[in-house]
């Protein structure tokens, strides 16, 4: 089942978590703070974000991502796609039921 890494602004993380779980494309998202430093425009820029690790299911995941797409503000959004192995199988049922 993948994970997907998606980085956001920090006003609109949680807005972004709650939108993919009430739609049913991830089970859980989970939201850290983080700085982040990179190259937009031919310059160094410094920012404050959030990384969101969203819980989803290979069937939904390509929703989750164009639904992402859709609704970030940044016009290149952070969207990486994480396979994971070893799942409990407790929350990998779970994760399974929660996303539709």
């Amino acid at each position: 089942m993948p994970t997907a890494y998606i980085t956001a602004p920090p006003d609109f993380a949680r807005e972004l978590a709650s939108t993919l779980v009430e739609e049913e494309l991830a089970a859980c998202v989970n939201a850290l703070p983080c700085s982040s430093v990179y190259r937009w425009g031919g310059e160094v820029v410094e920012d404050e974000e959030v990384i969101l690790l969203a819980k989803t299911t290979a069937e939904r995941y390509a929703d989750l991502e164009a639904r992402v797409v859709e609704v970030h503000p940044y016009d290149v959004p952070c969207v990486e796609r994480f396979e994971e192995s070893g799942l409990l199988d407790a929350f990998a049922d779970w994760r399974a039921e929660s996303v539709r």
